[in-house]
């Protein structure tokens, strides 16, 4: 079979036309806290703000789905898909193009941010079935990969750049055998990109360092960079170590990058009384009190004419809304409450959506 620059596609950046989004509804009760309703509630927030702009498609599992038909409104379709938790971009397809249209998607092998070196939970089995299932949903051709990548792990700018972190794809719990050239190669022919950019970061987070916590792209050749001048904030070195790396190179176009600072929120570590009733097991990392709590407004969605942030209840909301309205003008940005409910379960609005780009044939 094929790759996909063998058969002339590419991953086009998330600020090109769109057909729809997907998400997946969360209901675990080992990883969100009452019983998962607050972060049901705070999930249909953001699939109702991005249907404002573009179709959405939530699934959810047998036994969730009357729940979130009963929560979503009716333009925002449900479909009865199973997971193990709620992360379409680091589960679901990345969707590549042509020139002429056609869209169809690549299925990469999924571990659970770490299988049995720090995955996140004891069983990734349906997780791994969830790229399939909505390619076949989308009526989509499907380039299975067995290398181990999540969606959040990857920026592009559909100008053949993409950003990377190497604790992230290089890590030895993703993919121990391959040196980083392969990895280049194997970026090049799924994504159809000339060149990857990979940053040296901490990875110390859940994901071992995905990008979409770092930066994300305004457009070919100008990136938003996640930003805090607070000392005490475990963010505050890593993000001036980024900022330095990506002063000393160009993307595949031969540009130096154009780095726009964006705020990170101040916010204090998960309490006791939010941890309290979160289902403590084995199979699965624990949610515990005292952990940070990233405040990402860089992990935002870009929809057809508009942009969703989350919000976090704090005076950084509004300032991260004006940049956006700012890098995005011809865009509706519109902030959704509850940032810190996903924020717990391990990231946030970027992190549970998937974008389907624009081509031939419609969400079905």
């Amino acid at each position: 079979m094929n790759t996909p620059r063998q058969d002339g596609f590419r991953m086009p950046g998330e600020f090109e036309p769109h057909a729809g989004c997907w998400m997946l509804f969360p209901e675990r009760t080992d990883v969100w806290r009452g019983n998962a309703k607050p972060a049901q509630e705070t999930f249909a927030a953001v699939a109702t703000a991005i249907a404002q702009f573009e179709p959405v498609t939530v699934c959810a599992s047998q036994a969730m789905w009357q729940t979130a038909r009963d929560l979503l409104p009716d333009n925002v379709r449900v479909l009865e898909i199973s997971s193990n938790d709620a992360w379409m971009r680091d589960c679901g397809p990345t969707f590549v193009v042509n020139d002429a249209g056609e869209v169809r998607g690549v299925d990469w092998e999924f571990n659970a941010w770490g299988g049995d070196l720090g995955g996140l939970y004891a069983d990734w089995s349906q997780d791994n079935l969830v790229a399939h299932k909505v390619l076949d949903a989308v009526g989509a051709k499907r380039y299975k990969s067995d290398f181990v990548c999540e969606g959040g792990g990857i920026h592009v700018d559909g100008e053949g750049t993409l950003i990377s972190t190497r604790s992230c794809l290089l890590n030895k719990n993703r993919n121990p055998d391959l040196s980083e050239t392969e990895v280049n190669q194997l970026l090049a022919e799924y994504l159809g990109v000339d060149k990857v950019i990979w940053l040296d970061v901490e990875g110390v987070d859940e994901t071992d360092g995905h990008i979409d916590a770092i930066l994300a792209f305004v457009r070919p050749g100008v990136v938003l960079l996640a930003w805090t001048d607070q000392t005490h904030m475990y963010e505050y070195q890593e993000c001036r170590d980024v900022y330095a790396q990506l002063q000393d190179v160009t993307d595949a176009k031969g540009r130096k990058l154009e780095i726009i600072k964006f705020p990170i929120a101040d916010l204090p570590p998960t309490t006791t009384e939010e941890v309290a009733d979160i289902v403590q097991s084995d199979d699965v990392y624990p949610r515990e009190a005292n952990e940070p709590v990233f405040g990402g407004y860089i992990n935002f969605y870009i929809a057809n004419g508009g942009i969703v942030v989350p919000q976090f209840g704090v005076e950084t909301d509004e300032e991260a809304i004006d940049i956006l309205t700012e890098v995005f003008p011809d865009r509706k940005v519109v902030g959704v409450p509850g940032g810190r409910e996903i924020s717990m379960g391990g990231g946030n609005i970027h992190c549970i959506t998937q974008q389907q780009p624009a081509g031939k044939g419609t969400l079905r």
